[in-house]
């Protein structure tokens, strides 16, 4: 049987498939379950330096699949609920691991596959992918972290704009508008997306995790209370090996060696 959600490795970099192209790779609870179970093996996983979301077929991700939802034996409502806490748990996955995640767009994100890539940390869109928030024309709200990631992306007037009409978001608006991080030729974005993490994979993995974690804490944070989490991660990535070769490498006028094969 054809798993939903496959992951394949690449050296150090873990690239995580979603694999229902039949539905757009829409999912429904099995598919988004497995999302987040990945997800939490490869945070875990030291060996892994950063991970690749990439889909199989036209689509990166319709979001949920609302026929799934429609036909669950409870209610929509019930179905929804039980989606989106695992949907959730995927998410803040993302939100809290330790090394970079990037979204390797194709055809349309909509809805949950919009959320799924704002939360991601970059976002690599083929030139004709699209961005669509979809949940309010189907009479739904925002979900999986949209309407937090969103609004600090775009702005919130924007953001509500984005929500009220929903109109497709073209690849070249989206890089404009911050929304994708870079846009690259149809039929490219798997082995681009992989390109920039594998860059990525060759700096400190830790400094770009602690800053990581540090700005996603910020917005809850007062400014004295960040800039005294800002010292302790600063004392922590300075003990650490990356930090340590790091001053090194400045004091030694060389270009420093965080990974070596």
């Amino acid at each position: 049987m054809t798993s939903m959600v496959e992951v394949t490795y690449h050296d150090t970099i873990a690239e995580l498939t979603l694999n229902r192209p039949e539905a757009f790779n829409a999912f429904n609870l099995e598919m988004v379950s497995g999302i987040a179970d990945h997800l939490i093996k490869l945070a875990a996983d030291e060996s892994i330096r950063g991970v690749a979301i990439t889909s199989n077929g036209k689509a990166f991700c319709a979001g949920g699949d609302l026929r799934w939802a429609v036909d669950y034996a409870d209610s929509p409502g019930a179905s929804f609920h039980k989606l989106a806490s695992q949907f959730h748990l995927a998410v803040l996955e993302i939100r809290r691991m330790m090394k970079p995640v990037a979204a390797a767009v194709n055809g349309i994100a909509a809805g949950g596959g919009f959320s799924l890539a704002l939360a991601c940390d970059f976002r690599v869109m083929e030139k004709s992918a699209i961005l669509k928030q979809a949940y309010t024309s189907a009479g739904l709200c925002v979900d999986g972290g949209g309407t937090f990631t969103l609004p600090r992306m775009v702005g919130v007037a924007r953001a509500l704009e984005i929500i009220a009409f929903d109109e497709p978001i073209s690849s070249a608006q989206a890089l404009a508008w911050g929304l994708a991080t870079r846009v690259v030729a149809d039929g490219s974005v798997r082995e681009e997306t992989l390109n920039l993490l594998n860059q990525l994979a060759q700096g400190s993995v830790h400094s770009f995790g602690q800053s990581k974690r540090l700005l996603n804490i910020s917005y809850g944070n007062s400014f004295e209370s960040q800039i005294e989490l800002e010292r302790d991660a600063l004392s922590i990535c300075s003990d650490h090996p990356d930090g340590q070769e790091g001053l090194k490498a400045f004091a030694q006028k060389r270009k420093p060696k965080f990974y070596a094969k």
